[in-house]
């Protein structure tokens, strides 16, 4: 797609910000009953279905910049959109007027994924902090990295049909109790299809993100990190906010918390994905000092939200847990930090 003139450009973000809003609570709805029929249960599916589904706008927004020659906007997108979906997570925190989210959503299996979200996070800091070097103009921690992230999944995996260990049941917990199959298998295939054609809508999105970002940096001369951290890294992560509201309205609070968690996780891995289409060496060694600290906050942010699910404090200030408000100000660091 060719750039855009600034005004149109400006357009194409709100276009397709909106068209991630309006597939969302769709894409929550379809979800949740796929969990419940196949049995993976919402942790996992919100992980790894929502969340890789929900990732699309993000990887496109990141590998497209990043094959063009704008290391910062690719990385940026990627890292912003950690960053700024666990404040959506403080966010969908104060939709939910019963119990703090992490007290009532807490389960192993989103425990997990936040323990491999810091870990991966963690080996973005080191390989943006590492001496450059490559093979093929790849990275050789990328492949750690995906390495990683798959044996994750399996633990996930694991720890959802074998725990080892359970949350403390309250009043305020919301149990994760799938429904009986009654659908018939023609109507189960017609929601795989439904999800299937809400991923496309998605991945729409995110390519007109991506040209409307690049078109900014290109032709209003914007900062390549600030655009990708706080303009196509928030609208294209717009997806994880609707979806996490809508599942906490439709009571499916561990897929909602799932959701974010699983979507960043798979969402550091999209600085592989730079690496890989970025042709002019490692990703890692092109891009400031931005970089790292976003990183750095994510990081911080996200062991703040595994600290909540582990302390699961019922009420916080007002309605929101502890956790919320301090991940709400790491987020506001990076604003004044960036901008």
């Amino acid at each position: 797609m060719p750039l855009l003139p600034v005004p149109f450009a400006i357009v194409a973000l709100l276009l397709a910000a909106a068209g991630i809003m309006l597939a969302g609570p769709r894409m929550v709805r379809v979800a949740d009953r796929l969990a419940d029929l196949t049995g993976l249960g919402e942790a996992f599916v919100g992980a790894v279905l929502v969340g890789a589904a929900t990732s699309l706008p993000d990887i496109l927004a990141t590998v497209i910049p990043a094959a063009r020659g704008l290391p910062e906007l690719a990385v940026g997108n990627a890292l912003g959109g950690v960053l700024g979906q666990t404040a959506f997570l403080a966010v969908a925190d104060l939709t939910y007027r019963r119990a703090n989210l992490e007290h009532a959503a807490a389960s192993l299996p989103n425990l997990v994924q936040a323990t491999l979200l810091i870990t991966l996070l963690g080996g973005v800091l080191a390989l943006l902090a590492a001496p450059e070097h490559s093979v093929l103009g790849i990275h050789p921690g990328s492949l750690v990295l995906v390495g990683t992230y798959a044996y994750g999944l399996k633990l996930v995996n694991e720890t959802s049909t074998t725990p080892m260990w359970h949350a403390v049941e309250t009043s305020d917990t919301n149990l994760d109790v799938p429904e009986e199959a009654t659908v018939p298998a023609a109507q189960q295939t017609g929601l795989w299809w439904s999800f299937a054609g809400l991923a496309v809508v998605l991945g729409i999105a995110g390519t007109t993100l991506a040209v409307a970002g690049e078109s900014l940096v290109v032709n209003a001369g914007w900062q390549q990190a600030a655009v990708g951290v706080f303009l196509t890294g928030i609208g294209s992560s717009l997806a994880e906010l609707v979806v996490s509201i809508a599942a906490i309205r439709a009571g499916a609070l561990t897929l909602a918390v799932g959701n974010v968690i699983g979507g960043n996780t798979f969402d550091t891995l999209l600085i592989v994905a730079a690496d890989v289409a970025y042709r002019d060496g490692p990703v890692y060694a092109a891009v400031g000092s931005e970089a790292m600290l976003v990183t750095a906050l994510a990081l911080v942010a996200t062991a703040v939200i595994a600290l909540g699910l582990l302390r699961r404090e019922r009420h916080g200030v007002g309605n929101i847990g502890m956790e919320s408000v301090v991940v709400l100000g790491l987020y506001a660091v990076a604003v004044v930090a960036i901008t």
